[in-house]
C-alpha cells in the first residue's frame, strides 16, 4: 500500500514521527506536509503566488517534503507536483479534536476531502489539545475496527477523534459546534479571535460531539459532495 501521510500542524507536529512509524505498518509512506502551522485553512489552496516546496530529512527513512502552504495544497502536489500514486491518504494526528460543525474549517478534513475529490481513500485523525500523542497509541485499535467490520469497503472518506484516554468505538454522525470564537482588540485596528468551548454534552451518543466528550473514540464518514440530496428529490421535480 502507498500511503501519504499529511496534517495540518505543520512538519513541527511532535506527533508526525509517530504516525509515520505507525503507517509504515501499512505500507510505503511518503510524508507532505506544511511548513508552518495551518490550522483553520480548510480547504483553502493557493492559484495565485508560487509557494515553496522542500525536500527535508527524512523520517523513519520515508521521503518528507514541506509545502509554504495550506493541507489540501499538499496534497495536491503531491498528487499533481510529484506525480505520485496514493493508495491511502492519512491526515492528523490534529492537535484538537476536528468533529461537529467545526469540520468545515479544519484543515486535517480538508486534506481527505481533497484526497477524496481526487478518488483516494482517506482518513483524518484528531485528538485533545494535549492528547495527540497519546491518541497514536490507539491507531492499531481504529484500524483494526475498520478492517474487521469493512469500513473501507462501504466508503472511502472517514473522520475520527480519539480521546487522550481512548475508550469504546462508536460510529457518529456530525454534531453541532464545539467551538466559537471571541474577538479581542489588540490595538492598530487588529483583533485576535480567541477560541471558546460552545458544546453542551446532552449526551447524545449518536453524534461526535457528545461521544467524544464522553470518553468514546469516534468514526463518522465524511462525504466531498455539498448537495443536499434529501431536498434535491424533492426538488428535482421541478424540472419536469
Amino acid at each position: 500500500m502507498r500511503i501519504l501521510v499529511t496534517n495540518d500542524d505543520s512538519i513541527s507536529a511532535p506527533v508526525l514521527p509517530e504516525l509515520v512509524r505507525w503507517a509504515q505498518k501499512l505500507g510505503e509512506v511518503t510524508v507532505v506536509v506544511p511548513k508552518y502551522q495551518q490550522s483553520g485553512k480548510s480547504h483553502g489552496i493557493e492559484l495565485h503566488e508560487p509557494y515553496e516546496v522542500v525536500q527535508v530529512d527524512p523520517i523513519h527513512g520515508a521521503t518528507v517534503y514541506t509545502v509554504d502552504s495550506t493541507p489540501a495544497d499538499c496534497v495536491r502536489f503531491a498528487l499533481m507536483g510529484l506525480k505520485l500514486q496514493f493508495d491511502l491518504v492519512i491526515s492528523g494526528i490534529n492537535k484538537g479534536y476536528n468533529m461537529g460543525k467545526d469540520i468545515m474549517y479544519s484543515g486535517t478534513a480538508a486534506a481527505v476531502f481533497e484526497a477524496g475529490a481526487q478518488g483516494i481513500p482517506a482518513i483524518a485523525l484528531s485528538s485533545s489539545f494535549t492528547g495527540s500523542e497519546a491518541a497514536a497509541a490507539y491507531l492499531d485499535k481504529v484500524w483494526a475496527y475498520m478492517q474487521e467490520n469493512k469500513l473501507w469497503e462501504l466508503g472511502s472518506l472517514y473522520n475520527v477523534n480519539i480521546p487522550p484516554e481512548g475508550g469504546e468505538i462508536r460510529i457518529t454522525r456530525q454534531g453541532g459546534p464545539y467551538y466559537s470564537d471571541d474577538f479581542k482588540p489588540v490595538g492598530d485596528n487588529r483583533y485576535q479571535a480567541c477560541g471558546i468551548c460552545v458544546h453542551e454534552n446532552k449526551g447524545n451518543l449518536d453524534i461526535d460531539t457528545d461521544a467524544v466528550v464522553s470518553g468514546y473514540i469516534t468514526i463518522s464518514p465524511l462525504t466531498v459532495c455539498r448537495i443536499d440530496m434529501a431536498l434535491y428529490e424533492k426538488l428535482k421535480e421541478l424540472n419536469k
